[in-house]
């Protein structure tokens, strides 16, 4: 049984990733598995300097989802670099770094620091920071200019991950593919919101956070499914995965990865049990390849 994907030239042994921020760096849920298993972790989302985030309150439960308002808190690239990719290593897996800027000049030195990985994930679409940063991920000029100048500073494997808050994300998934992109995640969390009723306060210090979980997998699949007719790049689908059989929905899709994200908060070892439930359908339905499910939904 063929269970590898390709982006650009990185071959990963299965299609099942950590979507950042969902997984830290890795060493929690060592404690609970294999990394070994993955065929990629994506660490949570860096920037040249350390951010403690936003403040909290910054997560709160809702119907079959979570709102986040973290804000990208991480430890920087320095320390990344230092102190956790050479522990990472020891794993066979692919690390693909996730990493952010507030500015252009910060997206192309962040990506020039993070050399050390295998492929590189550009977050220009996280929806609760700062009104003004989101432009990156919502404006296709300014997208095809981030992508752009960080395409001229990198040889490698560069994912951008969409941000579903548009009116049409084709627009986007072209204009990065046009810039640069060797492949794209989608979908990142939607713009949400939720009140205290007997306080009258919202739920998130930050006001508005990111929806994720299963609330949001019927939008992510219906996205990949528009931007998998509209591109031609691997695509990476998250929103929602839980597990086996939701994972190869994305794949039919038209998604040539997965990434586990809320998932990971219930179960730490959610993307192995994913993982078994994609193993199990293609041997139910003697399927001998991945590659023969991608983009295999019958309109």
């Amino acid at each position: 049984m063929n269970l590898k994907i390709k982006i650009k030239n990185l071959t990963l042994k299965n299609p099942v990733m950590t979507a950042s921020g969902t997984f830290g760096y890795g060493e929690e849920n060592a404690e609970f598995f294999d990394l070994s298993l993955l065929g990629a972790v994506v660490v949570k989302g860096l920037s040249i300097k350390p951010s403690m985030g936003n403040p909290p309150p910054r997560i709160w439960e809702t119907p079959c989802g979570m709102l986040n308002s973290i804000g990208l808190q991480n430890i920087g690239i320095e320390a990344f670099n230092r102190d956790k990719l050479p522990w990472l290593r020891q794993f066979d897996t692919r690390i693909i770094a996730n990493f952010y800027g507030n500015e252009i000049s910060e997206f192309v030195e962040a990506a020039r620091a993070l050399e050390g990985v295998d492929a590189l994930e550009m977050n220009v679409s996280c929806p609760n920071k700062q009104a003004g940063w989101i432009a990156f991920g919502t404006d296709p000029l300014m997208l095809s200019k981030v992508v752009g100048a960080v395409r001229k500073v990198t040889e490698l494997p560069l994912i951008v991950k969409l941000s579903p808050n548009v009116t049409d994300i084709t627009v986007l998934a072209k204009s990065a593919v046009d810039a640069g992109a060797d492949a794209l995640s989608l979908i990142n969390t939607l713009t949400a919101m939720a009140i205290d009723i007997e306080t009258r306060r919202p739920r998130l210090s930050n006001i508005i956070g990111g929806l994720s979980g299963p609330a949001i997998k019927p939008i992510a699949i219906r996205m990949v499914y528009q931007v998998h007719k509209a591109v031609n790049v691997p695509l990476i689908g998250m929103g929602g995965i839980m597990n086996g059989n939701d994972a190869v929905e994305f794949l039919l899709a038209g998604a040539g990865g997965v990434a586990v994200g809320t998932a990971n908060f219930i179960d730490p070892v959610a993307s192995v049990k994913v993982l078994d439930g994609i193993i199990d359908y293609m041997r139910r339905k003697n399927i001998s390849d991945i590659n023969d499910i991608i983009g295999g939904v019958m309109v």
